[in-house]
This record gives structure tokens, C-alpha cells and sequence, in this order.
């Protein structure tokens, strides 16, 4: 008898602008494929088994686009998996319908909203009501990290047999280093949004902190206008006298990233917590070193080829950022490194990691699913290694 699982594949919350999830999701289609899986879309895609899902369902949207797909998840998809005839749904998000017949793999990118709650954002109750009820009914659960793995144990006390990590991955073709004219001023570059848990604040604070003799400098922060956030920013780059030093840019589009991230100095990337933390992965591909986090993932994803800082403390950031910015033997160990540790991800690992976790026969699925040795699936083995970790003030190449 056939058990192999009829797989939907729920792309509701997928955008013509490319994000994290978006970018995770697209990667991964063509090593499903085998699978013979039917998208749940807006979309048409040649390859695929298609089947035509409402519009206005994703967060581009804003709080009206997560409400109804919210909405669409609870009360209709579950009449669309039984019409279908399914017996598998995989979401990239952990969304699912809960208390209802419908068998899941979901994808946890992290729990942020529970690390830094704000009461007045939905986030914060969809992670601290919704979310749970999703994982605890899930089949299984996918996340990006070990890091992340930690968080779904550890919040929600989910079973570590129930979760499997599997490390994003990048274009090869297309971050990759880019020799071209130098820019007029060599910039620090920070990609993302700008967050409170992004410490952006701090940032801006330690590249004040420079001395006199690296002020050709900038600072490049690129990320969609915020105006919650972004005019505090503003305002504190005035207050320190930096204001005409640091570019504030919006969105850079998808086929620009690579000029951008190739001929900054280095990327600065000084979050507070992330899930995984892709910018960081696309920097090194791109040859560029990088200064981040010694906490959550970033130290998962660098391994030995990034400067590693401590993100409360503003005099170890400016430390990374002085010493990248003088030493040229370690810019051009750490682009050496770089390069050489983004060679360990790729989308077909990732994806073909993910096609094995849709693709378990159902009556063995609760027996084939448990953690490995080194908390990554088989196709994964050794992505990931014991970091020396390079601390500034504590430890520096």
C-alpha cells in the first residue's frame, strides 16, 4: 500500500516583495517537487499542482491581510485539505488549522515577540495564544536553528523529539563578491529592520565612539522606513553629532544587495536576539566581513569567521568596529572565512532536508522523527560546528 502523504503546501502568506519567509519558501518549491505536492496560492506555478486561494491574505496587508488569512486558516482550509483529499499540510509559518482533522509539518522562524513582548502588538498574542495551540498539535515542527529549537522547548515545553532543525541557506548565483568601483566614503552597513531587538540605538552610539582618524566613515542603515522607529534614530544621530555621517536607506531591492553588502567595510549586524539572522549568511558569501551577536544563532551561522561582540555593551561594538576598520590582515582573514563558511549552506540541503521531513510515511511518521546527534537532520550533518568564538576585549583573531 502508497502511504507516501498528498501534501498542500500553504503559501497564503507569500508577497510580491521579497521577505524572510518568502525568499525560505521559493527556495525550497523546486526540492519539494518530488513530492508531487499541490501549492495553496494567489500565484501560478508551471511545475505545480495549483489550487486558487483568496487574495489580500498576506502581511503586506498589514494587520487586515494577517487577520484574514488568520481567518481563512481556521475555517476554510480545512474543508480545502479534506476536498483535496490530503493527509499532510506543510506551512512555512506556524500557522495551521488547530483542533480540526488536518495533519501538519509547520516552520517556526522564531519566538521574538516572546523574548521582547509588547502588549499593544498582535504579535505578541498570536505567539502567546495562537502558536502554541498550533505546535502542540503539529505533526511535526521545522525551525531554523538550534537556537530557535531552545526557544519552542523551552516556551511552550514542545517535546525536542518533535523538532528538527534545518539551517537556511542563499543564492550562490547571486551573492557573491562584487569588484567594482570603491565608494566615496567606506560605509559600515546594517541590513534589517529597525526594530528596538534589532539595537540599532547602540549601533548608532559605538560608530559615534570612532576616533578622529577613521571620520571618512559611514554608516549605511538599510531597511524600510519605520516611523515608529526611525525619527528616534534620526533624531539620536543628530543629538551625536553624526547625522551627516550616517545614510539612512529604505528598501534595497533584492538585485542590488550584492554591490551593496560587497563593498562595505564590514556588516554590523548587533541584534539582540534573531532565529537565524540571513543578512549575516548573504554578507560572508558576498566576501564581506562581518560584526555580530554572541548570542541566539549568529554564532550557529558565523562559526569562526565573524567578530563576534557583546550587544549590550556599546564599547565592544565600537571596539569591532575600529579594529575591522585598521586591521587589513584581519578584514582579509574574516572575507576569506566568510566565504569559505557560506560554502557550507545551500538551498538544496535545506530544501531536500525539508522534503524528507514531508515526506515520511504517515503510519511511520512518530517513529522516524527524532533529533540527531547533532541537532541537524541527516542531509545537514556537520553545517554547523563548535565556534571559537571571536570576542572583542575577550578574544580577537
Amino acid at each position: 500500500m502508497n502511504t507516501q502523504p498528498k501534501l498542500l503546501i500553504n503559501l497564503s502568506v507569500l508577497f510580491p516583495q521579497p521577505t524572510g519567509i518568502s525568499t525560505y519558501i521559493l527556495n525550497l518549491l523546486p526540492y519539494l517537487k518530488n513530492l508531487e505536492p499541490t501549492l495553496l496560492t494567489t500565484n501560478s506555478y508551471p511545475d505545480f499542482n495549483c489550487y486558487s486561494i483568496p487574495k489580500g491574505l498576506a502581511p503586506d496587508r498589514g494587520a487586515k491581510g494577517h487577520l484574514k488569512r488568520l481567518l481563512w486558516t481556521q475555517f476554510r482550509l480545512s474543508s480545502i485539505y479534506r476536498q483535496l483529499k490530503a493527509n499532510l499540510l506543510f506551512s512555512p509559518l506556524p500557522e495551521a488549522p488547530i483542533n480540526s482533522p488536518c495533519r501538519f509539518v509547520v516552520m517556526v522562524h522564531d519566538l521574538i515577540p516572546l523574548r521582547f513582548p509588547s502588549f499593544t502588538s498582535p504579535l505578541t498574542h498570536y505567539f502567546r495564544y495562537y502558536v502554541p495551540q498550533v505546535l502542540q498539535q503539529a505533526k511535526h515542527i521545522i525551525c531554523n536553528s538550534q537556537a530557535t529549537a531552545k526557544d519552542i522547548t523551552e516556551y511552550y515545553q514542545i517535546p525536542a523529539d518533535k523538532i528538527t532543525s534545518i539551517p537556511l541557506a542563499y543564492d550562490h548565483h547571486h551573492f557573491r563578491p562584487i569588484q567594482d568601483n570603491k565608494p566615496e566614503h567606506p560605509y559600515f552597513l546594517y541590513l534589517g529592520r529597525p526594530n528596538p531587538y534589532k539595537n540599532l540605538p547602540r549601533l548608532i552610539a559605538a560608530f559615534a565612539q570612532l576616533p578622529p582618524d577613521l571620520s571618512d566613515y559611514r554608516l549605511w542603515i538599510a531597511g524600510s522606513f519605520d516611523r515608529r522607529y526611525t525619527p528616534n534614530l534620526q533624531q539620536q544621530a543628530q543629538e551625536l553629532a553624526v547625522s551627516d555621517r550616517i545614510k539612512f536607506l529604505d528598501y534595497i531591492p533584492y538585485d542590488h544587495l550584492p554591490k551593496v553588502i560587497s563593498q562595505a567595510t564590514a556588516l554590523v549586524f548587533p541584534s539582540l536576539w534573531e532565529g537565524f539572522g540571513l543578512p549575516v549568511l548573504e554578507a560572508m558569501a558576498c566576501g564581506t566581513p562581518v560584526i555580530t551577536s554572541n548570542l541566539s544563532s549568529l554564532p550557529e551561522v558565523t562559526a569562526t569567521a565573524a567578530i563576534l561582540i557583546d550587544p549590550y555593551r556599546v564599547e565592544s561594538l565600537a571596539d569591532a568596529l575600529k579594529i575591522i576598520a585598521q586591521d587589513r590582515q584581519l578584514h582579509s582573514k574574516l572575507s576569506h572565512l566568510g566565504k569559505k563558511r557560506a560554502d557550507e549552506f545551500s538551498w538544496q540541503k535545506t530544501g531536500l532536508a525539508t522534503a524528507a521531513m514531508n515526506n515520511i510515511p504517515i503510519d511511520r511518521r512518530a517513529q522516524a522523527l527524532r533529533p540527531y546527534s547533532n541537532g541537524f537532520c541527516p542531509q545537514c550533518r556537520g553545517e554547523l560546528r563548535s565556534p571559537k568564538r571571536y570576542i572583542i576585549k575577550a578574544q580577537v583573531p
